[in-house]
């Protein structure tokens, strides 16, 4: 496990080194990312989701606070998916096999991507693990939470459906 968490934090220190490092601000676009589904299926990106919200959730297998919050994001896709949230949950595991081994322990009932490209966790300027933003309807980050307890659920929640209650532009 050691060498994983290495990477890791090479991973942030190259991050921090960047331009980007201070990553994306509230207010501001989210990024645009090219993402393909964990199973190879099915290729997208993040801009598909303009006019939904979206919940982002950068996690890996390796990462205690990310098996926590599985059960949280399957929770808010549950019972707020009818009204509009979309929850992309991005992997960052080197090895897919082992992303896979975490979800069968911890299925998803989202959608669970990954970054071929890598270029995502920079264009966000992922810190933590796991790191999630919640982008409003109109493309802008509008929160960011990075890690992840299970007594942090109500305040992230309460932040989700008040982007929900927000009315789309335009109406």
């Amino acid at each position: 496990m050691a060498p994983r968490i290495n990477v890791f934090l090479s991973a942030l220190l190259a991050l921090a080194l960047n331009s980007n490092a201070n990553g994306v601000e509230t207010g501001h676009p989210a990024p645009n990312c090219r993402l393909t589904a964990i199973d190879g299926a099915q290729r997208f990106d993040l801009q598909q989701y303009r006019g939904k919200v979206v919940y982002v959730d950068f996690w890996a297998s390796w990462c205690p606070p990310c098996a926590e919050s599985f059960p949280f994001m399957n929770q808010l896709h549950h019972e707020l998916a009818d009204r509009g949230l979309h929850i992309v949950a991005i992997n960052l595991d080197e090895s897919p096999g082992e992303a896979k081994d975490f979800l069968a322990k911890h299925p998803p009932h989202f959608a669970v991507v990954v970054d071929a490209e890598g270029n995502c966790p920079q264009a966000f300027g992922v810190k933590a693990m796991p790191s999630s933003y919640l982008v409003d309807r109109q493309g802008a980050i509008r929160y960011v939470h990075l890690g992840f307890r299970p007594g942090e659920a109500n305040e992230l929640r309460a932040r989700v459906e008040q982007l929900l209650a927000e009315r789309p532009a335009g109406q």
